[in-house]
């Protein structure tokens, strides 16, 4: 074993066709070790769509970003039984521990990953393994317990409340957290203690933008809130539609509402003249929405990482997010940069409070930037990182 050798689990590769805030975060972790001088495995399936895990990419490995990514199929799937198992979890209705392993085989797994990391494990100082809710990680996390780290991007659901997940955190070597709401709902779910588990997050490089790019490239004639990442349920996005869409009837108030991002937009017929779908667009793109919109708008209840929320603090721009994510609003209230709601009443009214109050929410803008840059540059997020691994791996 060399203490400077260690492996990320992942199961996608963020990049091209698959984008999503645990995948990017494993990234740039794997990323920036990789250019500190660490010997960087970076293992990860041929699949790039969350909804059907095909396997589309080829197997074998590449060198990139300074660290080796291997690529392995996807395990064959039965969709029907992981469906039908999952819609019992989320019903809060009781399954078996063969139904657990079930679900979590069915979802996403790599017998060929899971035999290199066995002909390999001990050649690294740790293996880092994240979300937490996959099959690959928890079967992966449990044959090598002793040098798995979890980055577990931990939410307030059903899937965190089986009992093989309190055997995953209750078993491997330790966890690093995005934040410190994210850990104190382990030590609620699962008991975990402090000495096993420490916040990192991930961090951000600082960026300029125009305020007044991206309204002027896509001719948008009014103020607009922006929403950025996956539409889904999930997601909340449909109650953010349908918020907007009551927004718009009941004030009168020409605020349009931006999306980036992929996946299918559920909105009333009545918003649609009112809403702009950028679809995928590139970072400066991004950044250039952010820094115009009048708010970022986080629908979400199930984040243990704002990543995008924090880039929006480094636009300037404040947030409104829902006021059950833990997560979202710690960030809020920590960055003093942004605001939540509990219901469409809280929405509206601060909502027109952004609208009505320029300089206030300027000043919220400039709290998120300076808190991001304090907070979450790299040299800090690498140095808690690193005193992560050093004080966690045990091997």
């Amino acid at each position: 074993m060399t203490d400077r050798s260690i492996a990320f689990v992942c199961p996608r590769l963020a990049g091209p066709g698959a984008v999503g805030g645990a995948e990017t975060l494993l990234r740039q972790l794997a990323v920036h070790a990789a250019a500190n001088g660490w010997n960087v495995d970076f293992l990860t399936t041929c699949a790039q769509s969350h909804f059907t895990w095909e396997n589309t990419l080829p197997p074998g490995s590449v060198r990139q970003d300074g660290m080796t990514v291997r690529f392995f199929p996807v395990d064959d799937r039965d969709v029907s039984q992981f469906l039908s198992i999952q819609q019992k979890i989320d019903r809060g209705a009781p399954v078996t521990p063969d139904e657990e392993l079930a679900w979590l085989r069915n979802g996403v797994c790599s017998s060929a990953l899971l035999a290199h990391l066995d002909a390999h494990a001990a050649s690294y100082r740790a293996v880092l393994l994240g979300p937490y809710l996959f099959g690959l990680t928890y079967f992966a996390a449990l044959a090598h317990p002793e040098r798995s780290l979890l980055v577990p991007c931990l939410h307030d659901e059903p899937f965190a409340r089986l009992a093989a997940m309190r055997r995953l955190f209750g078993e491997t070597a330790g966890c690093l957290f995005n934040a410190s709401a994210e850990r104190e709902l382990a030590r609620e779910l699962f008991g975990l203690p402090d000495t096993r588990a420490r916040v990192v997050g991930m961090g951000l490089d600082p960026f300029t933008a125009d305020p007044s790019a991206f309204a002027a490239r896509h001719r948008i004639p009014a103020p607009y809130v922006l929403y950025c990442g996956r539409r889904e349920p999930l997601k909340g996005t449909p109650l953010l539609c349908d918020y907007m869409d009551a927004f718009r009837a009941r004030t009168r108030r020409d605020v349009r509402l931006v999306f980036t991002g992929s996946g299918q937009i559920d909105a009333p017929p009545s918003l649609w003249p009112a809403i702009l779908d950028a679809g995928f667009v590139s970072e400066q793109e991004k950044h250039e929405a952010m820094a115009g919109a009048l708010a970022f708008l986080h629908p979400s209840v199930n984040e243990s990482f704002g990543i995008v929320l924090l880039e929006a603090f480094l636009a300037g721009t404040p947030a409104l997010v829902h006021a059950k994510s833990r997560v979202l609003v710690s960030q809020c209230r920590d960055a003093n940069a942004g605001l939540w709601f509990r219901h469409y009443p809280d929405f509206e009214e601060q909502l027109l409070w952004l609208l009505d109050h320029p300089d206030a929410r300027a000043a919220l803008g400039q709290n998120g930037r300076r808190f991001v840059e304090s907070q979450y540059a790299w040299p800090v997020i690498e140095r808690k990182f690193f005193e992560a691994i050093e004080s966690l791996s045990p091997v």
